[in-house]
């Protein structure tokens, strides 16, 4: 089935069969063009997608995530995938492995080009009309305003190719924390493309973000001592700011979708596969009910979870890097997919307790209840 044609009539998308709901989508980003690309299988609304006046320009970035059934497409359109992952530390070093749960790469830039080109199909438009015209249903996908303060997940990283082969292409490196660790929370992200190329982020874990030459001087430092590489070539560089916690949405008479809809994982930053599961819930809900909602797509429990690792990382970021060790030695390549992705059942979560000192965690609780006691209590989209 395939979204209805709509007609432009005095600035407001009009669709032939009156019984359909028109829905406008305030933004264009992942989460709205994830939505348009899959309008053909809403039964009864019609989509419309408004660009705001002065939008960033879209800039390509490297999305990643735990391959699963339900990102084929993503899955199909990676540029590289890896069934093993490590975290490395000053004292040891967790190698995991999975066959059916690769970790994937993806470009921004080839996810929402096949996004537009799908919406094109299903004719969904995309505009910048006044966003305050009148429609049936609104939802907005602009990212929601960060508080001041806020742990953030910031990086700046580099494409690199060397002369010589250097990197293990069958080995991706989630964090490895032989880094300056002074600021906060610090490691370094490597997803080898080949044993001569690969991306190498710089991240941390802190309130505030650092300056250009931070994160270059830990890049550069980091290839020299760990892999003897000072001479490569820069292709191209990315950075990123994520707010980690459960903002506020950006106007709370709106409902929210995406990242300004809850879909950010507070403990990760990760975003992408939680703005896929919040849709095919949606569109599944649409489907046998009729309505169309967007709901936060974490259990309550993972974001209790999250928050208390987030109060430990805040106030004891050096121990961060045995934290993430523990874990990563206390589960296979499986079940840490399954955790990070928001697939934790019980016995799972259990499993990463018991792998946790606890002292710390019973600290970053009493920081977490008492920070709760004396601000204003924020909520979830």
């Amino acid at each position: 089935m395939t979204a209805r044609f709509m007609l432009r009539c005095g600035g407001f998308p009009m669709s032939s069969d009156r019984s359909r709901q028109q829905v406008r989508i305030l933004g264009d980003g992942c989460a709205a063009l994830s939505l348009a690309a899959r309008a053909g299988e809403l039964v009864a609304h019609d989509l419309h997608l408004v660009r705001p006046e002065g939008a960033p320009v879209e800039i390509d970035h490297i999305w990643g995530f735990w391959d699963a059934p339900g990102l084929v497409d993503a899955s199909r359109m990676a540029r590289a995938k890896w069934h093993r992952w490590s975290i490395v530390t000053e004292s040891g070093e967790a190698v995991m492995r999975s066959v059916s749960r690769p970790y994937t790469a993806l470009h921004r830039l080839d996810w929402t080009g096949h996004c537009r080109d799908a919406a094109a199909l299903a004719e969904v438009e995309i505009d910048m009309a006044d966003a305050e015209e009148k429609a049936d249903l609104v939802f907005d996908s602009r990212p929601p305003p960060v508080p001041s303060g806020m742990m953030l997940q910031h990086f700046l990283g580099f494409e690199v190719r060397s002369r010589h082969p250097v990197f293990d292409p069958e080995t991706a490196i989630l964090m490895d924390f032989r880094v300056d660790q002074s600021r906060g929370m610090h490691f370094i992200y490597l997803l080898p493309f080949s044993a001569t190329e690969a991306l190498v982020e710089s991240t941390l874990f802190t309130p505030s973000v650092c300056s250009d030459d931070f994160y270059h001087g830990a890049i550069k430092g980091y290839l020299d001592k760990q892999f003897g590489l000072t001479d490569f070539e820069t292709l191209r560089t990315e950075r990123g700011v994520i707010p980690l916690g459960i903002l506020e949405r950006r106007d709370p008479a709106i409902p929210g979708i995406g990242g300004n809809g809850g879909a950010i994982r507070p403990s990760s930053g990760y975003a992408f596969p939680f703005i896929q599961k919040q849709i095919e819930r949606a569109i599944a809900g649409e489907r046998a009910h009729g309505a169309l909602r967007f709901e936060v797509p974490h259990h309550k429990v993972d974001l209790w979870m999250d928050a208390v690792l987030l109060s430990v990382l805040r106030h004891w970021p050096e121990r961060a890097p045995d934290l993430f060790l523990r874990m990563g030695q206390a589960l296979d390549g499986d079940e840490f997919a399954r955790f990070l992705s928001g697939e934790a059942d019980w016995p799972l979560r259990l499993k990463v307790i018991m792998a946790m000192p606890k002292w710390p965690f019973l600290c970053g609780l009493a920081r977490m209840i008492a920070g709760a006691n004396q601000q204003p209590v924020t909520r979830a989209a």
